[in-house]
Protein backbone atom coordinates (compact mmCIF):
# COMPACT_ATOMS: atom_id res chain seq x y z
CA UNK A 1 0.00 0.00 0.00
CA UNK A 2 1.24 3.19 -1.11
CA UNK A 3 1.75 6.10 1.44
CA UNK A 4 1.00 9.26 1.31
CA UNK A 5 2.72 12.33 1.09
CA UNK A 6 1.50 13.76 4.05
CA UNK A 7 2.83 10.72 6.51
CA UNK A 8 6.26 11.28 5.00
CA UNK A 9 8.69 12.39 7.21
CA UNK A 10 10.32 15.10 5.29
CA UNK A 11 14.26 14.58 5.76
CA UNK A 12 16.94 16.81 7.09
CA UNK A 13 16.78 20.50 7.17
CA UNK A 14 19.18 21.67 4.35
CA UNK A 15 20.68 24.50 6.47
CA UNK A 16 20.56 22.92 9.78
CA UNK A 17 20.81 19.37 9.14
CA UNK A 18 18.45 18.70 12.43
CA UNK A 19 15.34 16.49 11.19
CA UNK A 20 12.18 18.21 10.29
CA UNK A 21 8.78 17.05 11.69
CA UNK A 22 6.18 17.44 9.37
CA UNK A 23 3.84 20.71 10.75
CA UNK A 24 4.00 24.36 11.50
CA UNK A 25 7.82 24.44 12.38
CA UNK A 26 8.37 23.76 8.71
CA UNK A 27 8.65 26.58 5.98
CA UNK A 28 9.42 26.17 2.30
CA UNK A 29 12.68 28.38 1.27
CA UNK A 30 13.16 29.69 -2.46
CA UNK A 31 16.75 29.11 -2.99
CA UNK A 32 16.74 32.08 -5.43
CA UNK A 33 14.25 34.71 -4.10
CA UNK A 34 10.28 34.68 -6.78
CA UNK A 35 11.13 38.54 -6.60
CA UNK A 36 14.53 37.51 -8.47
CA UNK A 37 13.06 34.77 -10.91
CA UNK A 38 13.95 31.87 -8.68
CA UNK A 39 11.43 29.01 -8.78
CA UNK A 40 13.20 26.02 -7.33
CA UNK A 41 12.10 25.68 -3.20
CA UNK A 42 13.22 23.27 -0.39
CA UNK A 43 10.99 22.73 2.79
CA UNK A 44 13.51 24.16 5.57
CA UNK A 45 12.67 24.84 9.20
CA UNK A 46 10.94 27.91 9.61
CA UNK A 47 12.86 29.03 12.69
CA UNK A 48 16.23 28.63 9.44
CA UNK A 49 13.91 30.65 6.79
CA UNK A 50 13.09 33.23 8.85
CA UNK A 51 17.18 33.60 9.99
CA UNK A 52 18.12 33.56 6.61
CA UNK A 53 15.83 36.82 5.76
CA UNK A 54 16.69 38.58 8.88
CA UNK A 55 20.27 38.66 7.96
CA UNK A 56 20.33 38.75 3.99
CA UNK A 57 18.08 40.63 1.18
CA UNK A 58 17.18 39.12 -1.26
CA UNK A 59 19.54 40.48 -3.46
CA UNK A 60 22.50 38.80 -1.30
CA UNK A 61 20.68 35.77 -1.42
CA UNK A 62 20.77 35.69 -5.01
CA UNK A 63 23.87 36.55 -6.05
CA UNK A 64 26.11 35.05 -3.30
CA UNK A 65 23.90 32.57 -1.10
CA UNK A 66 21.86 30.30 -3.32
CA UNK A 67 22.68 27.19 -1.79
CA UNK A 68 22.64 25.71 1.28
CA UNK A 69 26.60 25.42 1.48
CA UNK A 70 27.37 29.63 0.94
CA UNK A 71 24.35 30.24 3.48
CA UNK A 72 26.20 27.55 6.44
CA UNK A 73 29.86 29.78 5.34
CA UNK A 74 27.96 33.26 6.24
CA UNK A 75 29.32 34.02 9.79
CA UNK A 76 26.50 34.65 11.40
CA UNK A 77 24.29 31.64 9.70
CA UNK A 78 27.40 29.62 10.92
CA UNK A 79 26.34 30.96 14.38
CA UNK A 80 22.84 30.61 14.46
CA UNK A 81 23.51 26.87 13.21
CA UNK A 82 25.87 25.50 16.01
CA UNK A 83 22.35 27.46 18.71
CA UNK A 84 20.08 25.89 17.20
CA UNK A 85 21.51 22.75 16.90
CA UNK A 86 20.51 22.34 20.44
CA UNK A 87 17.23 22.74 20.34
CA UNK A 88 14.36 20.07 19.02
CA UNK A 89 13.09 19.91 15.44
CA UNK A 90 9.58 21.77 15.97
CA UNK A 91 11.82 24.20 17.95
CA UNK A 92 10.51 27.97 16.73
CA UNK A 93 11.79 31.26 17.55
CA UNK A 94 11.63 34.65 16.69
CA UNK A 95 14.21 37.14 14.80
CA UNK A 96 14.39 40.36 13.49
CA UNK A 97 12.18 42.02 11.04
CA UNK A 98 13.92 40.43 7.57
CA UNK A 99 15.52 42.61 4.88
CA UNK A 100 13.40 42.48 1.99
CA UNK A 101 14.04 45.50 1.06
CA UNK A 102 17.70 47.01 -0.23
Amino acid sequence: MASSRNNLEPGPCPLCGRAMIDGPSIDRHHWIPRAQGGKEQAPMHRVCHKKIHSVLTEREIAVLYSTPDALRAHPEIARFIDWVQRHPPEWNDRHRSPRRTR
